[in-house]
């Protein structure tokens, strides 16, 4: 059989899987071209931008980041675990090109307060002078969904567009803040209902007109939304329809 036929046609099904798998995960595994031409492997944690570009946080002192800094070629491998054969879980390798955010600008304030809601235990290093914020611009993704379920990805597959998503970007720190502060109980009803995940002290750390995620110490998931939001009304009207349906679960 040859390698076309094994591949299959892009669906949302996939789409909605690989982007799960990116926007959900909390670390990766970083591919990097070293000077001699070979790749070097390390593993690093993970954000994501509002359009869904992973953002990684690393330190000059780093070889991965020299090697970023010379050739921005990268590529991540996103898995999910679990028990059993890990190759019977579904995981995305995504190659794209590095991009450093300059941190003292509006957008880097934004990058460093979501890539810390999702990791906050990088504060204690985030600021010193040798780190700094790397965006991987997708380009393209290899989709393993298990056995016989593979998709070959554009980065338009991965994406969510924000043409129009001005008002939601500006408003997210709000939304978020508002939602773990006021609503945690909503919140933890989205992971244990709607999402049958266990543990407490879960919050929503990430939010984009697709989606959102929610994460505890331990876990990170995300929730799709049914239709597209592109404002703070919007997204209200979606997150109470949701607290309704875990609340009839």
């Amino acid at each position: 059989m040859s390698t076309t036929q094994t591949i299959r046609t892009t669906d949302d099904t996939a789409r909605l899987l690989a982007q799960e798998l990116v926007r959900a995960s909390a670390s990766a595994s970083l591919a990097s071209l070293s000077g001699d031409g070979y790749p070097l492997a390390s593993l690093t944690s993970i954000a994501t931008d509002m359009a869904g570009h992973p953002v990684i946080l690393v330190s000059r002192l780093s070889g991965h980041t020299g090697n970023l800094l010379a050739d921005p070629r990268a590529g991540l491998l996103f898995a999910r675990t679990g028990k059993g054969d890990p190759l019977a879980h579904p995981r995305i390798s995504v190659t794209g090109e590095a991009q450093v955010i300059d941190r003292d600008s509006a957008e880097g304030g934004l990058v460093r307060r979501r890539f810390l809601r999702r990791q906050p235990k990088a504060a204690l290093y985030a600021d010193f002078p040798d780190f700094l914020f790397i965006r991987i611009r997708l380009r393209q993704a290899s989709l393993n969904g298990g056995f016989g379920r593979a998709f070959e990805l554009t980065a338009a597959d991965l994406l969510s567009p924000l043409d129009g998503a001005e008002e939601l970007l500006a408003a997210e720190d709000d939304i978020l803040g508002h939602m773990n502060d006021d609503h945690a109980e909503a919140v933890g009803l989205y992971a244990t209902k709607l999402c049958k995940r266990e543990g407490k002290g879960w919050s929503m750390v990430s939010l984009d007109p697709d989606g959102f995620e929610i994460a505890n110490a331990s876990d990170m998931v995300r929730i799709g939304f049914s239709r597209r939001v592109l404002t703070a009304d919007a997204v209200r009207e979606r997150l109470l329809t949701l607290a309704r349906e875990a609340r009839a679960v």
